[in-house]
């Protein structure tokens, strides 16, 4: 046990990877021994999170059970890990939402043993980008997330539909979507590794702490690189932006997504929705806002611009589909472009009291998404695992049929509208509060979004449950079922959480919020 409590963080962040390897030692076709090994293996991770949110101090300035080891001397980077109040919540999240999401996953039958090493390598690569203080460190566990991800989408994907490339090639449109999800996410990365690049062969040091300080010192008008460090910091802050609008993903870097979402299993859109998209929302907060303040504030209206477009594109196209998953994958667009509104919100004047409140509104949306949208995606996969559609137009009326199902979709569907009284309306509610005396007219556009939420949201129930039922799936072999106990087992933690945090976001918002006023003041 104290060696737990000293190694706190490592323990976290590496009993998935150890967990894989347990797995790859069972054989292969004893399935149900690799489904529950990594179910239980993944609880342990969230156990000594909420353990450690219990011990956090979250009115301590900076990182907390900070722990460093030598990696790479010749460059002078480090493995260093800690935490803060921004990072502690991701953490949770990406916690909670891993053990579901493989719980969700037991319906999976091809080539169960690598489906669940991956999602548990792909859990350490994201708790790795959470905690990294060393910039070197942070982007190898960027990286890192991408490779499992890939072939979740690639392998145990959609096996239906093609897509037509340039040329009149036809490939499945799963290679397609895990193809586009790889390169849009690596043509960003090049751009935010140069960055980084420069930063550690300017200071010979890649630490996050040092360099706050140490690049934020330097004069704009100095020279670097043949012209000024003004220009220089520019560059590097667009390379940066880039990299994590692709990530959000926010319009116009946002093509990737639905196809993503469309042909990725269940939990492969629970943990790609819940978690990675945050990643990107996540180092506009770590990285962008505390290493180009400067710059953050002189183009917080371009960011501003790109976060409305996403609110308001994002529902209208949300709006517009009949495919029940990609209406729910174009709801993230829309959602998070709130987030990116309060971080742009929180550029023009970082410091004041309403960037802070922007910023927890932008820190406690990416968790409350992260919870309806993981639930959302599920919904949409037990009804899928039923019928073998997700045709809106083939529905109708299955509210008779799946009592249970409906009230836990409607649920979950009031809080991504942002209903009172459940989570996504406080976070939401925050952002605009903070949003509007600082960006008026684009704050004022988004509200057309926020109108269109409620358009879509309707109109997927309408689709789904009400109307004329669908005597298709009334009779015979392919009369519906409700929703089973192993299904209502994943959505009741996410249903308790979201009403938890639409009653009480105190529970949250206190720690996200000393965490932004150390931060940015």
């Amino acid at each position: 046990m104290d060696f737990i409590s000293t190694h706190l963080l490592t323990t976290i962040l590496f009993f998935p990877v150890i967990s894989a390897l347990v797995i790859f030692l069972l054989p292969s076709d004893q399935v149900k021994a690799i489904r529950w090994t990594a179910l239980i293996a993944s609880l342990v991770p969230l156990g000594l999170t909420v353990w450690l949110w219990t011990m956090f101090n979250s009115s301590a300035a900076g990182f907390q059970y900070q722990e460093q080891y030598p990696w790479y001397d010749a460059i002078h980077s480090t493995f260093h890990v800690g935490i803060d109040g921004l990072s502690l919540s991701m953490v949770l999240l990406t916690t909670l939402l891993t053990p579901l999401a493989l719980l969700a996953s037991f319906g999976i039958s091809e080539k169960v043993k690598a489906y669940m090493m991956l999602f548990l390598f792909l859990e350490a690569g994201m708790l790795g980008v959470f905690m990294a203080m060393d910039l070197l460190i942070f982007f190898v566990f960027w990286e890192i997330g991408l490779v499992p991800m890939y072939f979740l989408i690639n392998q145990w994907g959609s096996p239906k539909g093609e897509r037509e490339l340039w040329g009149g090639m036809k490939v499945s449109a799963r290679n397609y979507a895990s193809l586009k999800f790889m390169i849009y996410t690596m043509a960003g990365s090049l751009g935010l590794l140069l960055a980084i690049q420069l930063l550690g062969v300017l200071f010979q040091n890649y630490d996050m702490a040092y360099l706050y300080k140490a690049w934020n010192d330097l004069p704009s008008d100095g020279l670097m690189l043949g012209t000024t460090v003004g220009t220089v910091k520019t560059i590097a802050f667009w390379a940066f932006v880039v990299a994590f609008a692709l990530k959000v993903p926010v319009w116009p870097f946002h093509t990737w997504l639905p196809d993503a979402h469309t042909e990725a299993p269940t939990a492969g859109s629970m943990i790609l929705a819940g978690v990675l998209l945050k990643l990107g929302a996540y180092g506009f907060l770590r990285l962008v806002l505390p290493f180009y303040p400067v710059q953050s504030q002189q183009y917080a209206g371009w960011l501003a611009f790109l976060a409305t477009m996403a609110i308001v594109f994002g529902a209208f196209a949300s709006y517009g589909q009949t495919d029940f998953k990609r209406l729910v994958a174009y709801s993230s667009v829309n959602h998070m472009g709130f987030v990116l509104l309060g971080i742009a919100a929180a550029a023009t004047a970082i410091g004041t009291p309403n960037a802070t409140i922007a910023l927890n509104g932008a820190v406690l949306q990416m968790f409350n998404h992260g919870l309806s949208a993981a639930g959302m995606f599920f919904l949409v996969g037990v009804i899928y695992e039923r019928t073998h559609t997700r045709n809106l137009e083939e529905f109708g009326g299955l509210f008779p049929l799946m009592p249970v199902y409906g009230g836990i979709l409607i649920f979950t569907s009031m809080a991504s509208l942002g209903l009172p009284g459940l989570n996504g309306f406080v976070s939401e509610f925050l952002v605009v509060r903070g949003s509007l005396p600082l960006l008026p007219v684009f704050t004022a556009i988004s509200m057309i979004g926020l109108l269109f939420t409620g358009a879509y949201i309707l109109k997927g129930i309408r689709k789904v449950l009400h109307g004329p039922l669908n005597e298709h799936w009334a009779h015979g072999e392919h009369r519906l079922t409700d929703i089973n106990t192993r299904e209502i087992l994943v959505m009741a933690p996410l249903m308790i959480l979201i009403l938890f945090l639409g009653i009480w976001p105190m529970g949250l918002l206190d720690v996200i919020n000393k965490a932004m006023v150390m931060l940015f003041h």
